[in-house]
């Protein structure tokens, strides 16, 4: 099984951004990682839906929008007609989650749920069964270029363990801190997609750095 890499415009140059959207599209990633953050949810804030609209634009890849604020489900028709291919939602800030994920998928977008680091595996006991991704942040979430929590990998192979028992397509997403120093542990552990963002926006050779994670194949 080959992973899936999102390089995530987080880390990009916000001067340059067209720039680097052109360069993804040009390389052999497979998503944008787009990350929303209202100040809130998390103590930072990224941008709005203006932005999402112009990377749509120029973007020839899918846009994976994860949202990291309150109330998401305000919001979910909006990113998804400013062209989000999948929409994560925070298990911490949904209440009523089923209803949320089952709207995503309403609109014949991919439906992700994500956890934040200290969250246990064990609250998707009940959902597990109707999302399509479960981002796992391996950093707290908010600020970028932050190390990689190593006990992420444990949580990965909880995860894909449950995955497999029941047979499920539901992909496991890795966000914060991979590298190329990590990455092939935590595809060994059974992630498929990998949020990429320093190592790939603060690289020399971006292209390359994407095509050595892309070349993994997990047997």
């Amino acid at each position: 099984m080959t992973s899936i890499i999102a390089p995530s415009l987080l880390a990009s140059d916000f001067g340059n951004l067209q720039r680097d959207i052109e360069m993804v599209n040009q390389s052999e990633a497979d998503w944008f990682h787009v990350d929303i953050m209202d100040g809130l949810f998390v103590p930072n804030i990224s941008f709005g839906m203006p932005v999402v609209e112009a990377i749509n634009k120029y973007a020839k890849k899918p846009l994976d929008v994860h949202l990291m604020i309150v109330q998401p489900e305000r919001y979910i028709d909006t990113f998804h007609q400013l062209g989000a291919s999948s929409i994560s939602v925070h298990i911490e800030a949904c209440p009523h989650l089923h209803r949320i994920i089952h709207h995503i998928k309403s609109l014949g977008i991919k439906a992700g749920v994500a956890l934040n680091p200290h969250t246990s595996i064990d609250t998707l006991v009940d959902i597990i069964d109707d999302v399509d991704i479960v981002n796992l942040m391996s950093v707290n979430p908010g600020f970028g270029g932050q190390k990689f929590i190593p006990r992420t990998l444990d949580k990965i192979r909880h995860l894909r363990a449950i995955i497999d028992s029941k047979n499920l397509n539901c992909l496991i997403e890795i966000d914060g801190g991979v590298a190329l120093n990590n990455y092939e542990e935590i595809l060994h552990a059974g992630a498929n997609v990998l949020v990429a963002g320093n190592c790939v926006f603060g690289a020399k050779n971006p292209h390359e750095v994407i095509a050595t994670m892309k070349a993994f194949n997990r047997k």
